[in-house]
C-alpha cells in the first residue's frame, strides 16, 4: 500500500484526539491454538467513556507520556506506565516507523486523560493507543484513512483497531478480524468501574484450568457469534438482547473476584434487564431499557452499595480529532 509523504510543515502546536472504551456484549472463547492464543467470537460495542490523548511536538525526538490531572477518579496514576511500555507510546513509535519519519525531528509528548477503568476489561489502554495514532497522524500530516490506521494498529492488540473504528462490530480470530455492524439503535448500560484490575492472561488461564478440571464445558470447534444477539442489537430489541448477553470469561473472573457475583445480583434486584462481567473483568455492566432507566438504575445501585455506578450508552464513534 502506497502512503502519502507527510509534509514537513507543522501546522499544529498540538493535536487532541479521543477514542472510546468498549464492552463485549458477547464473548465466546475457544480452546487455545498452537500459538497459545484463544480464538474468540465477540460482539464489541464502543461506549461513551472516552480516552483523550493530546500530542505535542518534542524537539529532541523522544516519545514520552504523562497522565492528565483531569483523569477520572477511577484511575490510579501509579498503575499507568510512564515509559515505552505504555501502549500509546508504542502506537506513536509504530506510526513513526511505518511512515519512515526521521526520529530526531518527530518527537512527541502524549498527555492522556483517562476515563476508562484500568485493567477493567474495557480496552482503555487500546483506546489510548487508537487516540495516540490519530493524534500523531494529524500532527505529522500523514493523510491516512481510518482503515489504514486500523491496519497499522492491529499488531498492538485486538482491541486497538476496534477503538479506531468504533461503533459495533463482530470480532473473530483473536478478536482482530472485525466486521462492522449496522447498530443504529442506542444501547443503555450502567457500568460498575473496577476498583482493582484483573490480569487478562490470568483470567484466560483460569478458564483453561476450569475446563481441564471439567468444572466448565469444553467447546467444540471454533467459537461462533450468536446471530439472535446480533439481530437484537441491530433492531434495538433490549429485552431480547438481555437474554443473549454472554461471556465465557465471567465464571473465571468471578472466581478470582467473588464480589463480582454479589454485584451482579444487586443490579438484577434493582431492576436491570441483565448483567454481565465486561470482557476479562472486573468491570460489571447492566442493561437498561432507556437513558432515563440507566440513570435511575445507577443511582439505586450507588445508594444501596456506596459503589460508583456510571450510566453510558453505545454505539459511539471511533477515534476522532477534537
Amino acid at each position: 500500500m502506497s502512503l502519502p509523504v507527510p509534509s514537513t510543515t507543522r501546522l499544529f502546536s498540538h493535536v487532541t484526539a479521543q477514542a472510546p472504551g468498549k464492552v463485549n456484549l458477547s464473548l465466546r472463547v475457544g480452546v487455545p491454538r498452537a500459538d497459545g492464543y484463544h480464538p474468540v467470537a465477540s460482539v464489541y460495542l464502543a461506549v461513551s467513556l472516552l480516552e483523550e490523548v493530546t500530542a505535542t511536538p518534542r524537539a529532541d525526538g523522544e516519545i514520552t507520556v504523562s497522565l492528565s490531572e483531569q483523569s477520572s477518579a477511577f484511575v490510579d496514576p501509579a498503575v499507568i506506565p510512564a515509559d515505552a511500555s505504555n501502549l500509546a507510546v508504542r502506537a506513536a513509535l509504530r506510526l513513526r516507523e511505518h511512515l519512515g519519519l526521521d526520529a530526531p525531528s518527530h518527537g512527541v509528548h502524549l498527555e492522556i486523560t483517562k476515563q476508562v477503568p484500568v485493567a477493567g476489561g474495557m480496552g482503555g489502554g487500546s483506546a489510548d493507543a487508537a487516540a495516540a495514532l490519530l493524534a500523531c497522524a494529524s500532527l505529522w500530516e500523514a493523510g491516512l484513512s481510518r482503515q489504514a490506521l486500523a491496519e497499522i494498529a492491529a499488531p498492538l492488540g485486538a482491541d486497538v483497531p476496534f477503538a479506531v473504528m468504533g461503533g459495533a462490530a463482530v470480532g473473530l480470530g483473536v478478536g482482530d478480524e472485525l466486521t462492522p455492524l449496522l447498530a443504529r439503535h442506542p444501547v443503555y448500560l450502567v457500568l460498575i468501574p473496577a476498583t482493582t484490575g484483573l490480569s487478562t492472561p490470568e483470567v484466560y488461564a483460569l478458564l483453561d484450568r476450569l475446563r481441564e478440571e471439567e468444572a466448565l464445558p469444553v467447546p467444540e470447534g471454533a467459537p461462533e457469534v450468536d446471530r439472535e444477539l446480533v439481530q437484537a442489537l441491530t433492531t434495538g430489541d433490549a429485552e431480547e438482547l438481555a437474554l443473549r448477553l454472554a461471556n465465557d470469561l465471567q465464571v473465571p473472573a468471578a472466581t478470582m473476584v467473588p464480589e463480582l457475583s454479589e454485584m451482579l445480583d444487586v443490579g438484577l434486584e434493582e431492576g436491570a434487564l441483565s448483567g454481565l462481567v465486561s470482557g476479562s473483568g472486573p468491570t460489571v455492566m447492566f442493561l437498561a431499557r432507556s437513558a432515563e432507566e440507566s440513570f435511575q438504575l445507577a443511582a439505586r445501585i450507588e445508594d444501596r452499595t456506596g459503589v460508583a455506578a456510571v450510566a453510558v450508552h453505545g454505539p459511539v464513534h471511533g477515534a476522532r480529532v477534537l
